[in-house]
């Protein structure tokens, strides 16, 4: 086990302050690598776990450092082949936001944009920065602003900045505005993901989530939301299993190469699998969206 931790260790560049942070990762590694190996046992699961760079974490970590979508509130009722990039902080909500007017951008105009989530992250005042927000709220700053930088020419950070006025006057694309996907309705989510990836919070909290390294997921989850993804398609697997593809947020090396592929059209959920068809949006991007 000591040497799978080692091994761990070099290939994701780990470094510890000291050996007795290191024996307490390592404990934790070994939980979770335990877990992994029982869980792909399970007779009949439709995924597989793998070790990633949470394999370190507990899941309690995991949760605080990786999630972070809020529930909507009251007001808040083709796959793009831009690189994946990889949050850091809990500002998913930044970087569903984001991909999904990247792939409107790409779809409407023809044009890849690498967006800036971290514009979000430091400019939407109706969120909490790195601790949470809702794509909504990312889609309306972006329709106020007139538009959203580069990600070149406003990094992320993984940090909570403030809002860099001259570099958000720079406007490399813009939206008109964003449409509510009917809640509890995964056939008029297929329809908007049909034309467009969508927005969609989602809960991410059982360690079968944090660990997911290939297959159909199909649970365990509820649908307390706490983490926004963007669903960029679907499809049926060749046991009839029907399945939503999801951009994640968190690198190449989670999932299959950053997807997920998920459970759709579950009998007797009308919220979807893991809350997913609660809370779906879209922007509108602008004819005008120039680079």
């Amino acid at each position: 086990m000591l040497e799978e931790f080692e091994k761990w260790i070099n290939d994701h560049s780990q470094v510890y302050g000291s050996e007795a942070e290191k024996s307490k990762r390592f404990n934790i590694f070994k939980a979770n690598y335990e877990y992994i190996q029982e869980k792909n046992k399970e007779p009949g699961l439709t995924y597989t776990l793998g070790l990633n760079e949470f394999a370190d974490l507990t899941n309690e970590e995991y949760m605080a450092r990786y999630t972070g979508a809020l529930p909507p509130t009251d007001a808040d009722l083709t796959i793009p082949a831009e690189p994946f990039k990889f949050e850091n902080l809990s500002s998913c909500w930044a970087f569903s936001a984001v991909a999904a007017i990247e792939g409107a951008v790409r779809l409407r105009k023809g044009i890849l944009l690498s967006l800036s989530e971290q514009e979000l992250v430091d400019c939407v005042t109706t969120c909490y920065k790195c601790k949470g927000g809702w794509p909504t709220s990312a889609f309306q700053w972006v329709i106020n602003n007139g538009g959203i930088a580069t990600e070149a020419y406003y990094p992320y950070s993984a940090t909570d900045g403030y809002c860099n006025g001259n570099l958000a006057s720079y406007r490399a694309a813009s939206i008109t505005g964003y449409v509510n996907v009917p809640q509890y309705n995964e056939m008029s989510l297929m329809y908007a993901v049909a034309m467009q990836p969508v927005s969609v919070l989602l809960e991410a909290t059982s360690t079968s989530f944090q660990f997911y390294n290939g297959g159909i997921y199909s649970g365990p989850c509820g649908n307390t939301l706490n983490h926004a993804v963007t669903i960029i398609g679907y499809g049926v697997a060749s046991n009839g299993m029907k399945y939503w593809i999801i951009k994640n947020s968190w690198g190449s090396t989670w999932g299959v190469g950053g997807y997920m592929y998920i459970q759709k059209e579950v009998y007797n959920l009308p919220a979807g699998l893991c809350g997913l068809a609660m809370s779906p949006s879209y922007p509108i991007a602008s004819p005008y969206a120039s680079a």
